[in-house]
């Protein structure tokens, strides 16, 4: 069955299929063990608290996306992570209920990628490889941007946390400006913007890419904390040291 996991598979993945109020089974991938609570999002976005080995989501139910994936790097991960094979089997999230989460078929014909937040180049072992693909993990993004502008981003953020002495914490996610679209039966949002905020908990630094979902776009530049929170709105760090 190329490209696709059948649902005792899936749940396989899981230590528990159950889904979460909280992240307390994955508050290690947070900086400073300090999660985001769900009420970071609007409850209209019904938000859930999803764990994976090595990433954690903040998944909506109404965008079936998610709004923010956590991720903690480190040189001995992404040393594991080299050489990983990457299996492409895209599945919808079995932690979420049917009519709440992407179907494979949203996605068909769309001429939009299955764009991992926590990329699979990441993924230390084969079961971190697999949870990556999760759709609970992807969102609708531009074939190009995927596949060059974004993937320069995440292969910048990878060459840093290998030179990093300590903890590296990842956090990416889509955002949907006014006029978004949707895709599928289950109007699955596609993202205007994409953003991946980075956290060097040794030298207490942070920097962020804010992207447009689109093919014609330079990566440039990261900005500062306070510049994303500004055009975000999105107070990721909370009360870290910065």
């Amino acid at each position: 069955r190329p490209g696709s996991l059948n649902r005792d598979e899936a749940l396989s993945l899981y230590t528990s299929a159950q889904r979460q109020r909280t992240f307390e089974a994955c508050v290690d991938q947070f900086p400073g063990n300090q999660s985001l609570s769900l009420t970071f999002a609007p409850q209209g976005m019904k938000p859930l608290a999803l764990c994976s080995d090595h990433f954690a989501v903040l998944y909506s139910q109404t965008s079936k996306t998610p709004l923010v994936v956590v991720e903690r790097l480190n040189a001995a991960l992404l040393q594991d992570a080299k050489g990983e094979e990457r299996t492409n089997q895209f599945y919808p999230d079995p932690r979420i209920p049917k009519g709440s989460r992407a179907e494979l078929k949203d996605y068909k014909g769309s001429n939009l990628d299955r764009g991992h937040q926590a990329p699979a180049g990441n993924a230390p072992d084969q079961r971190a490889m697999a949870q990556s693909f999760a759709l609970s993990n992807m969102v609708p993004q531009d074939s190009t941007h995927n596949r060059k502008i974004w993937n320069k981003v995440e292969n910048d953020v990878r060459k840093y946390a290998r030179r990093a002495p300590g903890n590296v914490f990842v956090f990416t996610g889509p955002l949907f400006d006014e006029g978004f679209r949707t895709i599928g039966e289950g109007r699955v949002w596609v993202p205007t913007r994409l953003f991946k905020l980075i956290y060097d908990e040794g030298t207490r630094r942070a920097w962020a890419f804010v992207l447009e979902n689109r093919s014609d776009v330079s990566v440039g530049r990261p900005m500062d904390y306070a510049s994303f929170v500004k055009h975000t709105g999105m107070p990721l760090l909370g009360k870290l040291p910065i």
